[in-house]
């Protein structure tokens, strides 16, 4: 990731404010997959030190990740892509059809954890790895580089944790630029409105709610309002996914800043 991919600022959640940048009061636990023992154990012990952070457990593959995150139920999995057994895409999209209550007892941190699946941040060496859009695709809140600096790392664990999603508009859109076509039909099924459509333009280059509402002069209420009814038309599992969809569709084509 180049440019304004790498810094901060460009780790664009669906919301700002504190509740999307300040570590929790609980901390925020985190399972870690990745087949490589050297990375894995780097990354525990680099991210058990950031603030607002517990990571409970490690998975070397794909199908691993899955048996711990049922076990130990943690709020983030922070999911390599290439990985022997499962990759992470399928694990992913094992992991977001758990139902509700089936992903297992308590965890090790805390005693009043959410019973539905955990959010997925993938992290990745590559930044146009095809896997990465295919892991948003099934449902994964957003993706990092292993290469960033661990707070940026951190930072994306806790904004995901807090319900929102991490967007690197220009890294996205090189990545689907690369794919072919495989969403075409999702927006006329859809019958997005024209507002639903602007919306979903202005959530691809990574505006916030509150900025899309600046932007149209509306009210935030609003924006949600709309930003709910695309994700539900697209059968989108997050505002990630939906961008995803959107550049995949040719709706948003790569080099389209709003």
């Amino acid at each position: 990731m180049t440019g304004s991919d790498t810094s901060s600022a460009a780790m664009t959640g669906a919301g700002s404010g504190p509740a999307a940048t300040s570590p929790a009061r609980t901390p925020v636990t985190l399972l870690i997959a990745d087949d490589d023992e050297v990375t894995r154990s780097g990354l525990r012990t680099l991210l058990a030190a950031q603030p607002g952070i517990a990571v409970v457990g490690e998975a070397a593959d794909g199908v691993e990740a899955v048996e711990q995150a049922r076990r130990l139920r943690p709020d983030v999995v922070l999911m390599d892509v290439r990985m022997p057994r499962c990759n992470g895409i399928e694990a992913t999209r094992r992991l977001l059809a758990e139902p509700a209550g089936a992903v297992g007892p308590v965890g090790p941190v805390g005693s009043d954890r959410s019973v539905g699946p955990p959010k997925v941040v993938v992290i990745t060496t590559f930044e146009n790895d095809g896997y990465v859009t295919a892991a948003l695709s099934a449902g994964a809140s957003g993706f990092v580089l292993k290469r960033l600096p661990v707070r940026q790392i951190a930072e994306a664990v806790r904004v995901v944790a807090a319900g929102e999603a991490i967007l690197f508009p220009a890294a996205l859109r090189r990545m689907v630029a690369a794919r072919p076509l495989g969403s075409a039909e999702a927006l006329p099924r859809a019958a997005l409105t024209g507002r639903e459509e602007e919306v979903l333009r202005l959530m691809a280059t990574g505006l916030s709610n509150p900025e899309i509402a600046q932007s149209l002069t509306v009210s935030l209420e609003t924006v949600k309002t709309h930003v709910g009814n695309v994700l539900t038309k697209l059968g989108a599992q997050n505002r990630t996914h939906a961008v995803v969809i959107a550049y995949e569709s040719g709706l948003v084509v790569p080099g389209f800043t709003g």
